[in-house]
């Protein structure tokens, strides 16, 4: 069952700068970084699909030293969207599972962006 395990939880992600230039939209390419110290950087967003890399600072293995991770996935946006929604998925490079994240852009009073996702790790199990 452990093999098995599903996590589920709820982690927010702050993005390192606000989006001054870009009106009052929620604008997900970029840095982002979480209050655990991971990072996500969107490096490409092109027609809703975007693609960038993941440095995790959590893992549930000891000296393991993160590495980098590809990220894809889907933004739904049109040009009247102020918060989009999103989706992406993480390939681990350094275990063998995979984690699915949801999520929406949400523009602060401030101007500070601010992500609020869900995820779900699925790691490979020994036995069906």
């Amino acid at each position: 069952m452990r093999a098995g395990l599903v996590l589920l939880c709820v982690l927010c992600l702050y993005q390192s700068c606000t989006s001054q230039l870009l009106g009052r939209k929620c604008y997900l390419l970029g840095l982002w970084k979480n209050e655990l110290g991971s990072n996500l950087s969107v490096t490409a967003l092109k027609n809703g699909f975007f693609e960038g890399v993941y440095y995790t600072a959590v893992t549930s293995q000891e000296n393991l030293v993160s590495k980098e991770s590809p990220v894809s996935g889907w933004e739904q946006w049109n040009k009247d969207t102020l918060q989009p929604v999103f989706g992406f998925l993480v390939k681990w490079s350094f275990v063998e599972s995979v984690t699915s994240f949801v999520g929406q852009c949400f523009m602060e009073k401030d101007g500070t962006e601010r992500l609020e996702t869900m995820w779900l790790m699925r790691g490979q199990a020994a036995t069906a």
